[in-house]
């Protein structure tokens, strides 16, 4: 099966809808409540993508995974919502359950790191939730540090603690 890492469409964004549901619902299953994480559906994620595309567009860019014919993954990277100028920001990778540990996650943080040291950006910062102790092995050995900085997001209807982490970009 061919794998083939490309930027996203504004067509691609329904699906990435879909597969950010089906990815934060298997992730996040043990410590985020499922009728928090079933109230963002993928047609509700679809339309969140949608939106924050007509606005971000310029400043951010989505890569998705496609798997033979099938989208199945997608980073998104853009400028730090804390420090625009000193750091860029790795804001998501998500996989479909099913891709996880084929090295696709690997492959979309390695392409997000190329961007955004072409943009500019000489360190890069990604929030993880405080219990995705998965996503958080998954980083470090990506070279990422939690730097102690920590903020509180929803995550559907649940609010939940994130961490920051941070590393220099290649």
């Amino acid at each position: 099966m061919t794998v083939t890492l490309r930027p996203a469409t504004a067509d691609d964004l329904m699906a990435v809808g879909g597969l950010h549901a089906r990815s934060r619902q298997a992730a996040y299953r043990d410590f985020v409540p499922a009728e928090a994480l079933a109230s963002d559906s993928g047609d509700l994620l679809g339309q969140w993508w949608s939106e924050r595309w007509k606005w971000e567009r310029d400043t951010h860019l989505m890569t998705v995974v496609d798997a033979g014919d099938r989208l199945v993954g997608f980073s998104y990277v853009g400028p730090h919502e804390l420090d625009p100028t000193g750091y860029g920001e790795l804001c998501a990778i998500h996989l479909e359950p099913d891709q996880q540990g084929r090295g696709l996650g690997r492959a979309l943080m390695v392409d997000a790191l190329g961007t955004l040291h072409g943009r500019g950006w000489r360190r890069a910062a990604l929030w993880v939730l405080a219990d995705n102790t998965h996503a958080q092995e998954f980083y470090r050995r990506g070279g990422w540090t939690a730097d102690g900085v920590e903020r509180t997001e929803h995550v559907g209807s649940a609010l939940v603690p994130q961490l920051r982490y941070v590393r220099d970009l290649p």
